[in-house]
């Protein structure tokens, strides 16, 4: 398969990279000083061609940032403009998935969470998650896929942790991370919650779908 991943040399990207050229897939992995993503025509042109697109691209800002939304402007541009003009492109072009990862943040923070639990108003640097995943929705298609991967909070290389950090309810290791990337391009549509077992975030629909387990 053909893949365009946006966002190639951050974390996401490095982490899914080497497992996705093992897997047979040809990646495409423009920097940001290669393809402008809020460029619609460049992006149409990058897309020309593809089987695939992986919406990698973020700007996350440090853990002191966290609760200041102006620091966060950049982050939701990639997260709801870029992608907007990324599924009207791979639409228009023929492409048959596109994934894009998102958080389990969005969840209400008490209480056991699946992928049925309604999500009420989230904090002001998550509603551009929301629009994300709602333009991968709109992606899926009679012979199209969107596939959206909530991911607990990432720890490992390259990440804010090096260790677990339980406060959010679910967590992931940024290699399973890359695993459950390559395994949405066969997924079905739908979203699913990507984070280890036994959390409060429920994990049971991805690893059915995806037969694998994340890491302890």
């Amino acid at each position: 398969m053909r893949l365009l991943v946006t966002g190639g040399t951050g974390v996401l990207g490095c982490a899914l990279t080497p497992l996705a050229k093992a897997a047979g897939h040809e990646c495409a992995m423009p920097g940001h000083e290669e393809l402008d993503l809020f460029d619609t025509s460049a992006v149409a042109d990058a897309v020309r061609g593809v089987d695939g697109v992986l919406h990698l691209a973020t700007r996350i800002r440090s853990l002191e940032q966290v609760s200041d939304p102006e620091a966060w402007r950049e982050n939701d541009r990639l997260r709801a403009d870029a992608s907007r003009i990324l599924v009207d492109a791979a639409m228009a072009a023929g492409a048959t998935v596109y994934v894009q990862p998102t958080v389990t943040f969005v969840y209400p923070p008490d209480g056991p969470a699946s992928e049925r639990t309604q999500i009420g108003e989230v904090l002001p640097i998550l509603r551009s998650a929301l629009v994300a995943e709602q333009h991968a929705e709109r992606f899926a298609g009679d012979s199209r896929r969107g596939v959206v991967l909530r991911f607990g909070l990432l720890d490992g290389p390259g990440t804010w942790f090096h260790q677990p950090n339980g406060d959010f309810g679910a967590t992931l290791h940024v290699s399973d991370a890359g695993r459950a990337l390559v395994a949405a391009l066969s997924l079905p549509s739908g979203i699913y919650n990507v984070c280890r077992d036994g959390e409060r975030v429920s994990n049971e629909h991805f690893t059915q779908a995806a037969g694998w387990h994340p890491q302890p």
